[in-house]
């Protein structure tokens, strides 16, 4: 019999260890493999339960001094292009001295993948300029048209890059934004320029980095 209870405590101590294990991984800044090991509206970026840049959650960080999530950012409504419907939105999440973002790459220049010329002046400009696009909330009418941002990558290697443009986070899938549908609202759209400085291959295609104003 005592053998019996022995099992039976063992047995409940080991699910009571495994369920505080679970909650362990999916707290903020712990380890985890795949989304669902994250609880509520974190997500695990690079193996680490984070807040998710998407919905613009600052759990983890604690920002707006309240003890709980800064006001989610979410959709305005969903626009269909070719089939697909892409989310759209008017807001980004919060800017701190270390912004999550999605580094993507622009043609800015005359004909490229960047439409229409450029937001902030009009004009199209070279790719071998370290200039940057935002989108739409970061973007902010234009505030910060003309000013510098600072761009780190996971690598340790930084740049400070113009914002000359909006990636506009609304609109999409005509002329003016070359066919494309709505950036997402956690989009820093480099030039070459800002990719080389990085030291990131193009190819990639869209890679996490951080940022901050400069």
């Amino acid at each position: 019999m005592g053998n019996l209870r022995l099992q039976l405590f063992s047995f409940i101590l080991s699910i009571i260890m495994f369920f505080h294990l679970c909650g362990a991984l999916s707290s903020c800044n712990g380890p985890c493999q795949t989304l669902n090991d994250c609880q509520g509206q974190l997500i695990c970026i690079n193996g680490i339960c984070l807040d998710d840049p998407d919905v613009g959650t600052h759990i983890c960080s604690g920002g707006g001094g309240g003890g709980g999530p800064s006001p989610r950012c979410q959709s305005i409504g969903n626009l269909n292009c070719k089939g697909k419907s892409f989310p759209q939105f008017k807001c980004s999440p919060p800017v701190t001295s270390s912004t999550r973002a999605v580094l993507t790459n622009n043609d800015f220049s005359k004909g490229g993948s960047g439409g229409d010329p450029s937001e902030c002046d009009g004009k199209f400009h070279s790719n071998s300029d370290p200039i940057v696009a935002l989108s739409t909330g970061w973007y902010n009418g234009g505030s910060r048209c003309g000013k510098m941002i600072k761009i780190t990558a996971s690598n340790g290697r930084s740049v400070l890059a113009k914002v000359v443009d909006e990636c506009d986070s609304v609109n999409g899938c005509d002329k003016e934004h070359a066919g494309l549908p709505p950036c997402h609202n956690n989009i820093v759209d480099g030039s070459d320029a800002v990719w080389h400085a990085l030291g990131l291959d193009i190819d990639i295609g869209e890679i996490p980095v951080t940022w901050s104003d400069a």
